[in-house]
């Protein structure tokens, strides 16, 4: 058997602990793949059709970064986990320097180990990307709101920055090896196994702090949202939420665990004595990748959610009721041709609709002012009850966004009581009664404006004395917007693009005018949110593995250990059903304990989001959690499986 065969013998020999490293970096190797692929898709690299450049650059610009963040990442993670094989095949190493190996001949079999590894990962990673290519280009596809979905095509350029980026990588972590390897002497090699650890220590102090600093944390959000919109703010609640779950597994979990040993009832009942004990190291060897899962699953958690309730097609119905919007000024002698050539593409194109159109005028705040006739028949075609106004100096409120939505609906709600306001345009000056507002959103507007509907008498005399004190004709108007109800406004996206390019391209066209449709706003966001989706999704599924593969390794870094102490325990009368209970509890607490900190973190900050749109994010993000939930419950599962298939073979 020559140095080759030895070095491959050795890693299959070793292969229960090499299964987690190997299976990660498969599946960073895939995922980095699966960007690549994006990357250099013809579609994504050309454009989507009916985006915007914005979105095109966004795909390239942000697949590029992913992949340079799943490459750092990745070279952390094995870099990592080879240091962390090595700390634990020490006795070999002295074995093998027993039996005359040289320091240089132990490098370059760790050398050849881990570009072993490396390459059987590359090809695995590469094959399985190959395979699911389709799949993965169909899903994109459909989150990108692609109507024919992505082509398929034969992705050489990815295959090569796949191989060639990771190739250097493992031979980077290859060549680092040795480095990791601290040196000792032979006889603390040997007996590395046999030290025992040290009792882990924790602070009083810092176990409170933890729960001071989260809970401080979770108040300073909720001040943002209720209290001022401080950025500063909300940053240093993050920040102190990060540091407590720093502190929470590093010290209060310590300390919890200690105070349920003192209670010497609880300690030395059935198996609690062996529970506690060894969950003690446990937690505390695993408190930094406990505190990285938590931070992570719920910045992954939160963002995903967040943007799939932003991509739904009901919100962008919900901000603007209108499949086609068209903005002109009273100097467009284009305009009248224009709102035609939009009705006739929607009866060439047998789509039943609804017009309306309203002048505001601009009170002296920027706010709108809207006339009662204008406004009744746009909600009308909406489907909305149609309001009535008693007196001439009556009014009412109207939302022109969410977030003013959500405002009048709790004053609505509150009270019905009337209240004077002042109306100030230009020099003209009207004092109304403000009544019942309205709840559902009529009048789009941007911004922070308020938008006030008048009777029909009280808007003509205002918008008479106003063109009478600047001297304006009698047909001047700041704005005309003319709006289009179309019940299946999806349906328009196959002439939309087409219809607002012909009027925006239009030669003859002079004076001021804008025009927008609504599938093609949401097309634009969805595509948009879809590719954050697409970035964000498969780092945190990337993270995820990395953080179970921690977990595999530490369990069975420690399954020699394990299975001697449960092997001499069992000689005492451990049974497998204690022996099960034992295990099934730490197993619960390691794998359970960061997800559900990371959904609480989570909650609360989708509780504060909800406090500010009028959208409900909690549908996704309970789909969200069921599936990260799912995942792990079903890693945790063949964890337990296996981990106590060992065990049992131990115990007698």
């Amino acid at each position: 058997m020559n140095f080759r065969q030895f070095a491959i013998n050795n890693v299959v020999r070793n292969k229960r602990i090499y299964l987690a490293h190997f299976l990660s970096s498969t599946f960073s190797v895939m995922i980095f793949f699966t960007y690549a692929l994006l990357l250099f898709h013809p579609d994504l690299k050309d454009g989507l059709k009916g985006s915007s450049n914005t979105v095109t650059m966004l795909a390239n610009q942000g697949f590029l970064i992913a992949e340079i963040i799943i490459f750092i990442f990745s070279f952390l993670f094995l870099l990592y986990s080879v240091g962390s094989f090595l700390k634990t095949r020490k006795k070999e190493f002295g074995i093998f320097q027993i039996i005359g190996m040289t320091r240089k001949q132990m490098n370059r079999l760790l050398f050849m180990e881990n570009l072993c590894i490396g390459l059987a990962a590359i090809v695995a990673g590469v094959g399985l990307g190959m395979i699911f290519a389709k799949l993965i280009l169909l899903i994109c596809g459909s989150m990108l709101a692609v109507e024919e979905s992505l082509r398929f095509y034969f992705p050489l350029k990815a295959i090569a920055l796949t191989v060639g980026a990771f190739l250097l990588l493992f031979v980077v972590i290859a060549l680092s090896s040795s480095l990791l390897m601290r040196k000792g002497s032979l006889i603390d090699l040997v007996k590395s196994e046999e030290k025992p650890k040290p009792e882990p220590k924790a602070s009083r102090l810092l176990a409170l702090l933890s729960v001071i600093l989260i809970g401080g944390g979770y108040a300073g959000v909720f001040a943002f949202v209720w209290i001022t919109y401080s950025f500063p703010l909300l940053f240093g609640s993050v920040v102190l939420v990060i540091i407590g779950t720093y502190l929470l597994f590093t010290q209060l979990s310590v300390y919890a665990i200690r105070a349920l040993k003192g209670n010497k009832r609880l300690f030395f009942r059935k198996t609690n004595l062996l529970f506690l004990s060894e969950l003690t190291y446990r937690m505390k060897d695993n408190a930094v990748m406990f505190f990285m899962v938590s931070v992570i699953s719920a910045s992954a958690f939160t963002g995903i959610g967040t943007m799939l309730a932003i991509a739904d097609p009901g919100l962008s119905s919900m901000s603007n009721p209108y499949a086609f919007t068209y903005q002109n000024s009273w100097n467009t002698p284009s305009a009248e041709r224009h709102i035609r050539k939009i009705e006739e593409t929607l009866i060439d194109n047998e789509v039943p609709y609804q017009k309306g159109s309203y002048i505001p005028l601009m009170d002296n705040e920027g706010n709108y002012i809207i006339k009662l006739s204008e406004y009744n028949h746009l909600a009308k075609a909406l489907g909305y009850k149609e309001r009535t106004l008693e007196n001439t100096n009556e009014s009412f409120m109207a939302p022109g966004n969410l977030t003013s939505r959500k405002a009048l609906r709790a004053d609505a709600g509150q009270s019905s009581s009337q209240n004077n306001f002042d109306l100030w345009v230009g020099e003209v000056h009207e004092k109304v009664r403000l009544t019942t507002p309205e709840t559902e959103i009529v009048i789009p507007v941007e911004y922070s404006r308020d938008v006030y509907v008048v009777s029909n008498e009280l808007y003509d005399k205002m918008n008479k004395e106003f063109k009478n004190d600047i001297q304006a004709d009698e047909n001047f108007y700041f704005d005309r917007k003319t709006q289009f109800v179309v019940t299946d406004w999806m349906g328009t996206r196959r002439f939309a693009p087409d219809l607002i390019e012909s009027i925006q391209n239009d030669s003859s066209n002079q004076g001021y005018f804008e025009i927008s449709a609504l599938v093609l706003d949401w097309l634009n966001s969805k595509q948009t949110n879809g590719i954050i989706l697409i970035l964000s999704g498969l780092i945190g599924i990337v993270f995820f593995t990395f953080a179970a593969s921690f977990t595999y390794f530490r369990l069975y870094a420690d399954l020699e250990r394990d299975e001697e102490q449960y092997r001499m325990i069992g000689k005492m009368g451990l049974s497998r059903p204690e022996l099960r209970n034992i295990v099934t509890r730490q197993l619960v607490l390691m794998f359970f304990l960061p997800i559900v900190l990371a959904i609480i973190h989570s909650s609360v900050a989708f509780v504060a989001l909800q406090q500010l749109v009028d959208f409900s994010v909690m549908g996704y993000t309970l789909r969200i959690f069921l599936v990260f939930a799912s995942m792990q419950i079903l890693f945790f599962l063949l964890v337990r499986w296996r981990y106590l298939r060992n065990m049992y073979a131990k115990l007698i």
